[in-house]
Formats: structure tokens, C-alpha cells, sequence
């Protein structure tokens, strides 16, 4: 595998914010989660749970749910505000202001046809869905309380409210009250005690269920108003509710961060009426579980614990296969740390500044495993503040360390660093090209001459740099370049270390390499099913390697434009079972000039060197064997090597780079750092206290 000197850096404080709401679409597979700094992220769930967009929140964005209407996206949160977003563009398409203080809840007919919104003012007001925005109809009957939560009868002619106290149920065509349900306050709460529906859920058997802060899940018959059933869950909250698609389960997560199962069960054989029955308890959160999911076959769950859990129900899934297997997702899928690989600098990347870090340095020699002394520290080296309320969407420092650029949804800024006798100034480039104003993906070019972005509009844009001046050189529309009806955001780019090529990858898997001397496409590479995470192109041999959600990887000539013969090799041998097992997606691609047979890569958990040069794993080998080979003899160990090799001595990885001087620098976020600057959780009764 070889010996490398590795800076272990640990001062990224990366602290990821906690999930508010969650909406999922059922014909696309695609999973919106909002965070409660307003980002949105959507996951592809057809693809390995891929996060393939993040919408960049801001700091007067506070979402409290979201509502997917024929694959349009809506939020709707405190500010009183209803948006509609651009998922191509990534961005807020518009916004239309409902006039009844904050929204707390957002909600749409199965005919998707109007959404409902439930208002502080006590109103629940309806939107007609239009082509291209939404358009207000009308109120339903004010009532005296706040509007927490909503459901729709799947007939669309009714809609149940949560509110405190009480459920509300409208008649959608007249717009009046038609039922008044009283919830009960818990068991030795005191009579002023107000009880907050958190989540009601209204079944087509004209079943309505609810969740409150008394920690009871009750069922109620919506035709005479009465309660059938009362489950007390928990002493604490009952934050969500969420139905499956056949309405024969639901799930309630609570404030100690339990999911709980509930099923429609017959009582007796042959009886037709079925009973809800508490079946299931699911304990994958140390906090409050404030956003649920039903799928077909998995309970997904996120809240103040900032994780998304992606818990299979083994009734519905088949046993040993990866869709059987738990999820936590903990990080997002795109590295937040840029290296001056010439210069030793990291440059992290938070939602409202930007750090320069310098790496410490050592004169000491060492073994294996020897941890060295530091002879110097590593040193902050500037912060810059972003200005405005748009957070920063992405960010990057040149190789040589002299140029630092970031861009919001509304803008891009760019600087020049110099660097002397320990002393750093920084001069901001006022005037950039028109076509610089919002971009997806920032990229320099290894001399530091030219700046790469993708923009808004499914475009490469190419920037000359000189001194304190920036100039367009060029735009590559991917629009006319890409196969027919394709304007999805390019997420990934990538520029050869000589100059020649720029590759750029975007979500609908499609990967363009450009001639950056003849400024024109040379060519487009076969789209494969599954979306690129990682793209490279290596510094002797100018082939492009590819890795994508699904774990396989791909290696292309662009002298040649096919497949090389190793990744057919790939292809047609398989690569390892246990390597396509594996749940986090290839963040970063990587080459060693000193050796040009070794390809680095790195998920969250483990770190990987691919000799080309040896052959591939079979299944029946052991695909993490390193600890194995140094017991065994040199010769039985030829015998037993393979091209993969794992390291997985550093976890919860966020971002492993190559230095100049072949030095590895590996920044991690161990899991007990986040979790000690969250919150803490509600008391919960141990034994024997």
C-alpha cells in the first residue's frame, strides 16, 4: 500500500444542522429533506440513496414542512412565506406571501390540484396549483388557534387540522368546520396544560389519527367525531406522523427519539374490522424525531440529531441484500474541503464563512505508525465572512494557494492572497465577467491561471486570471451539448493537471470533457444509469476515471474516447461484493505521480488505493485483508494481493488529499464531536435511578 506521512487534521468544526422536515416522492424515488439552516437536499433513493442536490438555505429561511405537487417542490415555514423551488437551477423559483402570520404547516390533495396551509392567524388558506406558480383561492373557516397540522381525505373533500386542544375537520367544498374532536390532556398534567397536535393523518375509511405533545397516538372515527382507540406512548412528544401508501401502517416519532410502529390488524380471523396495534419500536436517535417517512419497504427518520436514518422493515424487504441493511446518513456527499496541494493549505467551507487553514509541519522521522512531534501548529489564517443572508453553496483555493473563490445563489466572490514571511494579504477582485453571477462548482486550473465554474444556467464558464483581473475567455452551454431535454445542474468538475482537459459531470449522469486549448467540446463519455460522485483525470496517462452512487467505477481514454482495457477488465470481472455493499458514495478521486498504477479514493469510512497493476479481488477473496498480509510469508503474500487497498483507520472521513510532496492529508469529524454541541436530549428513566 505504501508509507505515506499523514497530517491528521481534526479542526474542520463542521457542524451539520438539524432536519425540520422531510416530504417523499413516490413516481421519481426522491426524498427532500429541509434543514433547519433552510437548506433543502434531495436524495435519490433509486440510486443508493444518493444526495444529488442541495439547495442552499438562508439565514431568514426557517422551513417547517415540505410538499412534493407532480415533481415541484414547495416549502412553507415562519416567515409566512409559501416558495416553489428550481431544481435545475437550485435555487427559489418564487415565493408568494400567504398574509397569515408564520405557516406551520403545507399540504396538498391527492389530486394535487390545491395546496392547503395551515397559519398562526388560525386560518387554513388554499392555493390553486397552476402550470408554472400557485395562485390563492380562498380561506376555510378561521378558527380561534394556530393551524399546526394538516391531512387531506384522499378524496379531497375533506381536510383534518391539528390544532391545540382540538382537531378541526373541513368540509374542502364549503369551507366550513363540520367536526370539532377535543383531545384529551395527559395523564397528571394540570388543567391550564395546553395540548399541541403535532401531526394529524386522515385515512380514506374516514380514519383520522393524531399525534400530540401528551405523548398519545390517537385513532378517531371522522363521521361521528368519536375516539376509538388511545395509545400512550410516550411522556413526551409526539412530534410525526406518517402513513404508508396502503394505509396499513403507521409510524409516530417521538422527543425521545423513538419510532413507533403501529399496524392495522384484525382482532379475531375473519373479522373485517381491523384493530391498530402498537408492534414496532425503533430506537436509532439520541434526539427528538421531528420529520418521518413511510416508503413501501423502509421507515425513514431524521431531527435534532441530525442524521437521516433509513430503517428497512425486514417483512418487506429480502434478508442479507442491500436493501436490507440500516442507513445512517450522517454526512453530506460532497467534500467541504479544498487543498493548496503546492502550497499545504485547506480551505473548509461553512454555510457563512469560509477558513484558510496552514497545515503543521514535522522535521522528525518516524516508523510506521509513529506519531510524530509537531514542531509547528497549524494556523488559522484568515475567516471570510460571507455578506448576506444566501449561504455559500460552494467554494475553492487555487494549488498554489494564491486565489480563494465562493459563490452564493445570488453571487460570486473572488480573492487574491499573498503570502510573506508569515504575514497574509488579501485583496478582493471587484470586477468579475457577467457570466460569473451564480455558479453550482468552483474549480482552478493546477497553474492557477484559469478559474472554472459551472453556472446556473447548465453552462461551463472559463475565467482567465491575472494579478487582480479576471477575465470570460469562454462558455460551453451544456444544454447543446448534452443528449435532448437535459438541463441538470453540473455538480462535479474536473481539470488535467497539463491543461488540456476540463470534465464536467451532472446529476442526469452525463459527463463532458472539454479541449480547453481549442475551447470545445472533445467529447461525451456513455451515460451510465448511475450518478458520477467522483471524477479525476490523471496527471500521465490522461485517462478519466469515474465513480458513481452504485460503487462501480470506470476508466476512460481521451485519446482514445472508449473504455480503457482495465475497466473493461472491471466490468467483466466484477468488482467485489463487499466493495458494492458498502453505503457511501467515492467523494474524491486522487493520483500519485510517483507511482501512476495507484488511483486514491475515499468514502466516509474508509480510505482506498487501486494498483492497477495487480490483479482484481475475487468474490471468494477477503477484500480487506491488509492486516492479513504482513502475517503471512512474502511469497504466500504475492499470491493473496489484490489491486484494492483499505485503510480504515480513519473514520467519519470528510476529505483525504495528495500533497506535492507525497505527504496525505486526511480530515476527519469524529461523530462524538457533533454530538457533543447538540442539545441535550429529554430525561430519559435508566434502571436503578
Amino acid at each position: 500500500m505504501g508509507e505515506f506521512v499523514v497530517h491528521r487534521v481534526r479542526f474542520f468544526d463542521y457542524m451539520p444542522s438539524a432536519i425540520r422536515a422531510m416530504a417523499f416522492n413516490g413516481s421519481t424515488q426522491r426524498l427532500a429533506v429541509a434543514r433547519g439552516d433552510g437548506a433543502v437536499e434531495i436524495f435519490n433513493f433509486a440510486d443508493n440513496y444518493f444526495q444529488e442536490k442541495v439547495i442552499p438555505g438562508r439565514s431568514d429561511r426557517a422551513i417547517e414542512a415540505l410538499c412534493w405537487v407532480r415533481g415541484r417542490l414547495f416549502s412553507a415555514g415562519l416567515s409566512g412565506e409559501i416558495i416553489e423551488y428550481d431544481l435545475e437551477k437550485l435555487r427559489p423559483r418564487y415565493s408568494v406571501e400567504a398574509y397569515g402570520g408564520p405557516i406551520w404547516t403545507i399540504s396538498s390533495n391527492s389530486q394535487e390540484t390545491l395546496l392547503g396551509v395551515g397559519c398562526e392567524d388560525g386560518t387554513v388558506k388554499m392555493f390553486e396549483i397552476l402550470e408554472e406558480r400557485i395562485q390563492f383561492q380562498r380561506n376555510l373557516d378561521r378558527q380561534k388557534g394556530r393551524i399546526i397540522s394538516l391531512s387531506w381525505h384522499p378524496s379531497g373533500a375533506q381536510i383534518a387540522a391539528g390544532m391545540i386542544d382540538m382537531i378541526r375537520i373541513f368540509d374542502a367544498e364549503t369551507g366550513h368546520a363540520t367536526h370539532r374532536l377535543l383531545v384529551e390532556r395527559g395523564v397528571g398534567t394540570t388543567r391550564n396544560t395546553e395540548v399541541v397536535v403535532w401531526s394529524v393523518a386522515f385515512l380514506s375509511n374516514d380514519t383520522v389519527i393524531s399525534g400530540d405533545s401528551a405523548g398519545k397516538v390517537q385513532i378517531w372515527d371522522a363521521v361521528t367525531g368519536t375516539l376509538i382507540r388511545n395509545h400512550l406512548i410516550t411522556k413526551w412528544d409526539v412530534l410525526g406522523l406518517a402513513v404508508s401508501q396502503d394505509e396499513s401502517s403507521v409510524i409516530a416519532g417521538t422527543s425521545e427519539g423513538t419510532v413507533v410502529q403501529f399496524q392495522a390488524l384484525a382482532s379475531t380471523m375473519g373479522q373485517e374490522n381491523n384493530q391498530w396495534v402498537r408492534t414496532r419500536t425503533f430506537k436509532n436517535h439520541t434526539h427528538d424525531v421531528r420529520a418521518l417517512v413511510h416508503t413501501d419497504t423502509a421507515v425513514v427518520s431524521g431531527g435534532m440529531d441530525t442524521q437521516l436514518v433509513v430503517r428497512p422493515l425486514l417483512d418487506k424487504v429480502e434478508k442479507n441484500t442491500q436493501e436490507s441493511a440500516l442507513r445512517k446518513i450522517l454526512f453530506p456527499h460532497k467534500s467541504l474541503v479544498c487543498c493548496a496541494r503546492k502550497a499545504g493549505l485547506l480551505l473548509f467551507q461553512f454555510p457563512d464563512h469560509l477558513e484558510l487553514w496552514r497545515l503543521g509541519e514535522s522535521s522528525a522521522k518516524g516508523q510506521a505508525g509513529d506519531r510524530l512531534p509537531v514542531m509547528k501548529n497549524p494556523e488559522k489564517l484568515i475567516q471570510l465572512q460571507n455578506k448576506g443572508e444566501d449561504h455559500i453553496c460552494c467554494s475553492a483555493v487555487s494549488p498554489c494557494g494564491s486565489w480563494v473563490a465562493f459563490s452564493t445563489v445570488s453571487s460570486v466572490r473572488l480573492y487574491k492572497l499573498q503570502l510573506s514571511n508569515g504575514n497574509i494579504s488579501i485583496k478582493k477582485v471587484s470586477k468579475l465577467p457577467k457570466e460569473l453571477h451564480s455558479v453550482h462548482q468552483l474549480c482552478f486550473s493546477s497553474d492557477s491561471s484559469r478559474l472554472f465554474a459551472s453556472s446556473a444556467q447548465a453552462s461551463v464558464v472559463v475565467a482567465s486570471l491575472d494579478q487582480l483581473q479576471c477575465k470570460h475567455l469562454h462558455t460551453a452551454f451544456s444544454a447543446f451539448l448534452s443528449f435532448p431535454g437535459s438541463s441538470q445542474p453540473i455538480h462535479l468538475l474536473s481539470a488535467s493537471e497539463n491543461g488540456n482537459w476540463l470534465a464536467a459531470a451532472n446529476t442526469d449522469g452525463q459527463i463532458h470533457v472539454f479541449n480547453l486549448h481549442k475551447l470545445k467540446l472533445h467529447c461525451t463519455l456513455p451515460v451510465y444509469s448511475s450518478c458520477p460522485t467522483a471524477i479525476a483525470i490523471h496527471p500521465t496517462t490522461g485517462h478519466l476515471l469515474s465513480a458513481h452512487a452504485d460503487q462501480q467505477i470506470f476508466e476512460f481514454s481521451l485519446k482514445l474516447k472508449e473504455y480503457t482495457a482495465w475497466s473493461r477488465s472491471l466490468q467483466r470481472e466484477g468488482l467485489h461484493p463487499l466493495w458494492l455493499q458498502r453505503d457511501t458514495p467515492i467523494t474524491h478521486i486522487a493520483f500519485n505521480r510517483n507511482k501512476p498504477a495507484h488511483v486514491f479514493l475515499h468514502d466516509a469510512f474508509m480510505f482506498c488505493i487501486i494498483d492497477q497493476s495487480l490483479p482484481l479481488p475475487q468474490a471468494r477473496k477477503k477484500l480487506y485483508n491488509q492486516m492479513d498480509l504482513k502475517t503471512i510469508s512474502p511469497q504466500k503474500r504475492m499470491q493473496e494481493s489484490h489491486a484494492f487497498k483499505i485503510c480504515k483507520m480513519f473514520q467519519h472521513l470528510l476529505s483525504i488529499h495528495l500533497l506535492d510532496d507525497s505527504s496525505l492529508v486526511v480530515v476527519e469529524r469524529p461523530l462524538a464531536d457533533i454530538v457533543s454541541q447538540l442539545p441535550p436530549p429529554v430525561r430519559q428513566k435508566k434502571f436503578a435511578t
